[in-house]
Parts: structure tokens; sequence; C-alpha cells
């Protein structure tokens, strides 16, 4: 079992990395970096993601379902049609707003509102 290596510069636990075709031992605070043989051999990053049941996935195949989404009065600009499905998505950063995109309910035409 490996231990845990420590920066010799700033302290910070050490993390295993590529480097061209072989491996290092990095500082994710400062960048000091060593290779993995000088610090010991078998070292192993793991990271574990753990789901609950209640977590869902949505995928989006061949489009938009337009049977489960909203609908709305709005003017499609290709044929003026009134109403619209619509639905939102974080197309930017986080911290900007989504981006709502509309369909025609009449002749299918899809546009985007930035907000």
């Amino acid at each position: 079992m490996s231990r845990v290596k420590f920066c010799p510069k700033c302290g910070s636990i050490m993390l295993p990395a590529r480097k061209g075709d072989g491996r290092v031992l990095r500082c994710r605070s400062c960048g000091y970096e060593i290779s993995a043989e000088a610090g010991g051999s078998g070292y192993k990053r793991t990271i574990s993601v753990e789901r609950k049941p209640t977590d869902k996935i949505i995928v989006i195949e061949g489009g938009v379902n337009v049977a489960t989404l909203p609908r709305m009065k709005t003017q499609c600009p290709k044929c003026g049609h009134d109403e619209a499905f619509y639905w939102e998505m974080q197309t930017r950063s986080a911290d900007e707003p989504s981006t709502r995109f509309f369909r025609c309910t009449k002749c299918g035409h899809v546009w985007r509102e930035y907000e």
C-alpha cells in the first residue's frame, strides 16, 4: 500500500498525473512535480461517483419530444403562427441566464431567445 506524498514546497498533497508517456506526482497548488517512480510505485487515483435512486438522467435523442412540452403564445418568425412549444437549457456558463428555445406548433421552425 502506498503512502500519501506531500509537496516539499507548499505541503499540499501530491496527485498522480500523466506527463508525456510517463507518470508524475504533481502538486495542484504550486505545480511542483516529481516522477512517480521517485515518489514510490503503485500510485493510483480513484474517483467514486455515487448515484441515488432518485437521481434521474434525461436523454433526448433525435430532437425534442414536443408532446411533453408546454405551449405559449409567441409569433413564429418564419410563418407568423402565434403558438409555439418551448423549453429552457443552460447553454452558457452557470452565472448566465438560461436560453429559451421555441418550436412552432404549425411549421416546426425552431428559434431561441436569450435573456
